[in-house]
């Protein structure tokens, strides 16, 4: 399918996402909206795909916040029914059962940084900076910064970002937790590369059990979390690739895995 606002390309077992507006450093419009919900769709249903990554064309933004252009638009209406539709392609992404990677190369704002934490992990540029600018505009984050920011950096520092609208370096969004790793622009989407191919090199199907249980550990009690996880290792132990682990390891050699 072709896409008018990103770049789709796959080279499996990856996948990669260009939201490919640099004219306004790759600001999320509504058009831009409805088809990251469809490129969504198409890479969870291609059991190619084993990771995904994303990133911004360009050097200067990986989405540099919502359009303004169309926010000028937004009454009652329009913000809860535009908000709705985002969280929904944003939770699409979060929930997708192979591992996401923002590979964030200059700006996320707003909506990007929404973008970014909705993605299983960060890797960033050391230009990359970060932020919830929303306030600035007499407004608050609508696309998920006000739930999800703390349950990935802890309440006081999401707190703190969302109510001064500062933004963070990479050295202190990595200090903070919010990004898994910094480096140099040059290296960025080598080194994305890389975080996923260590994933890629597991079993698909423990990766997709494994990010569910730790999906779900923010959602529920410690013990409802136990017993999710009790059941999704029973699940893996049923599988054909634990066998195959298990024998590799065994046998001192690379383990084969099948995702069966």
């Amino acid at each position: 399918m072709m896409y008018k606002f990103l770049l789709y390309e796959k080279e499996p077992p990856l996948a990669f996402i260009t939201i490919n507006r640099p004219e306004s450093m790759n600001a999320l419009s509504n058009a831009l909206t409805e088809e990251l919900g469809q490129v969504f769709t198409e890479v969870e249903n291609d059991s190619e795909i084993q990771v995904l990554i994303i990133t911004g064309a360009g050097d200067r933004a990986f989405m540099a916040g919502a359009d303004i252009t169309e926010l000028q638009e937004r009454d009652f209406v329009l913000g809860r029914k535009q908000t709705r539709a985002r969280q929904e392609v944003l939770n699409k992404l979060a929930e997708m059962p192979i591992p996401v990677i923002a590979a964030i190369n200059g700006f996320a704002l707003g909506a990007g940084l929404e973008m970014a934490i909705a993605c299983t992990l960060r890797v960033a540029s050391n230009k990359a900076r970060m932020g919830s600018p929303e306030v600035n505009l007499g407004i608050i984050p609508g696309d998920g910064a006000t739930q999800r920011l703390p349950r990935l950096i802890g309440f006081g520092r999401a707190m703190e970002m969302v109510l001064t609208a500062r933004m963070v370096d990479a050295e202190e969004a990595y200090r903070i937790g919010l990004v898994n790793k910094i480096v140099p622009p040059e290296d960025l989407m080598e080194e994305t590369k890389k975080m996923a191919g260590m994933i890629t090199s597991k079993s698909p199907l423990a990766i997709q059990y494994a990010k569910e249980a730790v999906n779900r550990s923010l959602e529920v009690g410690i013990y409802e979390g136990l017993a999710h996880e009790s059941y999704l290792h029973a699940l893996s132990c049923a599988t054909e690739d634990k066998k195959e682990g298990v024998a590799a390891f065994l046998e001192k050699r690379k383990a084969e895995y099948k995702g069966r």
